[in-house]
Formats: structure tokens, sequence, C-alpha cells
């Protein structure tokens, strides 16, 4: 009979310390062909990204989301907050996505992919929900970012929810929403480093 881990509650994760999130002098905007191809060379010597995207909220029933309007990618050094607005950066964030031998890990990744396909025309490839390395370690429920440090580092990580139904399609995005950004590709890079020697505590 397989083990089932279970994660930590909300009111538990509430008393563990802050995670170490990026600050913005390790945080790159790109919005421009210039900024783009500068991040994509930086990307190109890790092997493994942190990977999320954002969308604007949608409000109203059958509303049809026009998302992802950022794209979020990280190394352990610093992350890249892509804006789509340019063609020519959306162009580089799609061969970035599409590139095989370079692992894009993050959390619930399905929606994501979807959306990429639908508006950057590409497939990302070798894209790792990081749900799977933890499902093969007995843990029964899918973990966000927020369990997942938990049980990784004992460690509380911090997602405004302001930030989480911010515009991400405004032309200027706030510190906040760039903190908030980054981090979760950042965080997710964390996660799948740490979970390469990790066993959970037997009960």
């Amino acid at each position: 009979m397989s083990i089932r881990h279970c994660t930590p509650s909300k009111e538990e994760i509430a008393l563990l310390p802050e995670f170490g999130r990026l600050g913005l002098d390790r945080i790159a905007l790109v919005a421009t062909l210039a900024q783009a191809r500068e991040a994509h060379a930086a990307l190109r010597d890790a092997a493994v990204w942190g990977f999320d995207t954002e969308s604007k909220p949608t409000f109203f029933k059958d509303q049809v989301s026009e998302g992802p309007h950022i794209v979020q990618l990280s190394t352990l050094e610093q992350a890249w907050v892509f804006q789509l607005h340019d063609p020519d950066c959306r162009a580089i964030v799609a061969q970035l996505l599409a590139q095989p031998g370079f692992t894009k890990a993050g959390f619930g990744l399905g929606d994501d992919r979807k959306r990429i396909a639908a508006k950057l025309a590409v497939q990302a490839q070798d894209v790792l929900d990081l749900n799977t390395l933890f499902h093969e370690r007995g843990y029964r429920k899918d973990m966000g970012v927020k369990g997942a440090v938990a049980v990784l580092f004992q460690q509380r990580f911090i997602k405004s929810k302001k930030a989480t139904t911010s515009n991400w399609a405004a032309p200027n995005l706030s510190q906040a929403q760039l903190i908030y950004a980054a981090n979760d590709a950042y965080a997710a890079l964390r996660v799948y480093h740490a979970l390469k020697d990790f066993s959970p505590p037997r009960v």
C-alpha cells in the first residue's frame, strides 16, 4: 500500500517564516525586442526555468480571456517578466517556450499551455508540472506554490490577493505586479531543485 502525504493547512502555513523572494534588483521587465534578446541570451545559460503566466482577469460569464498577457521565466539568479504587447518581443517569447531541451517548471500549467498555443501559435515544449513530482512522492492532491514551499522549506510564500486580480494587460505594470509575477516563477524553480533530493517524512 502506497503512503499518502498531506500538505500543511492554511493555519499551519500562516505560522511559518516568510520565504525569501526576489527583489526588484533581480527582476527584469521585458517589453521590447532588445530587452527580449538580452533575456533570451541569459536564459540559455540555464537548463531549467521557472515558468508561469498571468492573464487579465475575466469577470463575466462566458467572457473569453485574451491572455496570457504576461509570461514569467526565472533562473535561480534572476527573473524576467515578459509583456506581450510588442510583436517582436512576443516572437522571442514564443521561441523560448517552443525551444526543446530547456525544462519549464511550474504549477497547474495545463491552462497556461492552451492559452500560449492560442495566442502565440506555438506548443510549449518540455513543460513540467511540478505536481507530477509531488504525486510520485505520495502527495495525493495537487499542490500550489504555497503548499510546496511550506513542505520543502518550512516557509510561507507570500501572494498578494490584490496583485492576483490586477490588470495584467496594463501597459505599465506596478512594482507589486512585477514582484508577484517574477516570484511565482522563481519559487517554482526553487521547488524543482529542492524536489530532486526530497524524500517525504515517513508516517
